[in-house]
């Protein structure tokens, strides 16, 4: 990969983590820049894993930041409630994260509107623009054309490259494996890259 920044993101799949190990993961000159931890999902649910996740992400110095799986089959208004109440930001995070990867059955306007009332609230909360993590059909389906304001994660592993796809929408991330590996981690965990510069990566966490 010739991105400078590199990063993972993890849940409660990935079991405890060694964070120590962790962050002296070392591929060649590449190390992890950046984690993203999974906070919560729908309404109630909290990733185990979570509050210890974010604890030990920042006492390593590991620039972290929290995602919300998004449920379209319950309310968004109780989705943002979920995540504010478990997600305690700090200066030098990253912006939230919503993953949207599931329709559920739902028609795509409620899908939609549902989307747009989280991230508006969250945006609120925080007084930051989260980021919109999907896989290239759910961003040709639900974002192209509603969202084109907000900043991306793209998930695409069969891709070589994403700069398409960057040029028509405003993509930070791209995760790029789901299949890499990390000190301190059981099991597969999954590849990002930033794809921008050291004085933009700088800036996101401010």
């Amino acid at each position: 990969m010739r991105y400078a920044i590199h990063g993972i993101d993890v849940s409660h799949h990935n079991a405890r983590i060694n964070w120590d190990k962790l962050k002296a993961t070392r591929s060649g000159e590449v190390g992890i820049d950046f984690v993203y931890i999974k906070a919560t999902e729908g309404a109630t649910h909290l990733d185990r894993q979570f509050k210890r996740n974010w604890t030990e992400a920042r006492r390593v110095g590991m620039k972290r930041g929290a995602y919300h799986f998004y449920n379209p089959r319950v309310m968004s208004d109780r989705q943002v409630q979920n995540f504010i109440g478990q997600v305690l930001m700090e200066p030098g995070d990253l912006p939230p994260v919503l993953d949207l990867e599931t329709h559920a059955g739902r028609p795509d306007d409620i899908i939609i509107k549902g989307v747009q009332n989280w991230l508006t609230q969250i945006e609120a909360h925080y007084g930051v623009r989260p980021i919109i993590y999907v896989n290239e059909h759910f961003y040709k389906k639900y974002i192209a054309g509603n969202f084109d304001d907000y900043p991306l994660w793209l998930a695409g592993y069969s891709r070589t490259d994403i700069g398409d796809l960057s040029r028509d929408a405003q993509v930070l991330f791209w995760q790029h494996s789901e299949k890499g590996w990390a000190d301190g981690i059981r099991g597969f965990v999954d590849y990002n890259v930033f794809l921008h510069e050291g004085e933009d990566w700088e800036a996101l966490g401010e």
